[in-house]
């Protein structure tokens, strides 16, 4: 992409990190405590109250409410998992997320995420599908290290897994789940009749099919991994500040997530679903 739309989606994709940091909860509360303690200095002792008092509110909410675990359950199963596949596909695409590219580099052993399940089943499905065309697509979704690219630091891992690195076709410009779909498909050109597998995170996975639907990938078949939860959630508290805060955080994102590329037409739908 060029000109004024890779300028649009430049400013897309750097208004949806800096606004991380103002909508994650944990700095949520980090910035209501430093304003209260702020105003107590300052004499200013309703604000205060007001502000601690809200401080108090949320973190009391994190550790009570299984928020996460509720939008969690709710995402994972949306596509079914072990999905029935056809006797052929055409290829197989994973989406990036899963190597930490400057811990990589400065080590010199590849490092990979929870995530990895991702790359598990990116090796198992060229197993069975030796014919399909493989690709991974993922670039840097960082602000700053914009220079360091997942894609040219996965060779290693994919290695140890039993494939073979040269039959992968390797995505590294893309910085969020809208340019995988948009670099991948203007790489790969795949015809109308093509069927391709799309392997990501289940909790992940609406919007990347929404984003690949929008962006006319031929015949994409979800492939969800990395599930978190069991599939239904009973009310059991998280009783722990920071998996609370880490519960609400995901919900958050992935929310407004799903609204922003539904919105700014980079979705077709706004929770897409099978």
């Amino acid at each position: 992409m060029g000109g004024i739309g890779y300028h649009v989606d430049t400013l897309f994709f750097y208004l949806s990190k800096v606004s991380r940091f103002f909508i994650d909860p944990g700095n949520v509360l980090l910035f209501l405590l430093f304003a209260g303690t702020l105003l107590l200095w300052l004499n200013r002792l309703r604000a205060a109250k007001w502000l601690m008092g809200l401080a108090c509110v949320l973190a009391l909410f994190a550790i009570t409410v299984p928020v996460g675990a509720y939008t969690n359950t709710f995402l994972e199963n949306r596509f079914p998992s072990n999905p029935p596949l056809p006797d052929y596909v055409d290829g197989i695409i994973v989406l990036g997320g899963v190597i930490g590219a400057r811990v990589t580099q400065a080590r010199g052993e590849t490092s990979v995420s929870g995530s990895v399940e991702r790359l598990i089943a990116f090796s198992d499905l060229a197993r069975r599908f030796p014919d399909a065309k493989l690709v991974f697509t993922g670039g840097s979704g960082s602000l700053v290290n914009q220079d360091l690219k997942e894609a040219d630091a996965v060779a290693p891992i994919l290695e140890k897994l039993g494939m073979d690195s040269r039959n992968v076709v390797f995505e590294n410009q893309s910085r969020n789940t809208y340019e995988n779909a948009i670099y991948s498909r203007d790489l790969l050109t795949p015809s109308s009749e093509e069927t391709w597998i799309l392997v990501t995170s289940a909790v992940h996975m609406p919007r990347a099919v929404g984003v690949f639907r929008a962006a006319r990938w031929p015949g994409i078949i979800p492939y969800p991994v990395d599930f978190n939860t069991v599939g239904d959630v009973p009310f059991t508290p998280p009783l722990n500040l920071l998996s609370g805060l880490s519960g609400i955080r995901r919900t958050i994102f992935e929310a407004i997530g799903l609204l922003a590329y539904y919105v700014s037409g980079k979705s077709d739908t706004l929770i897409p679903s099978p």
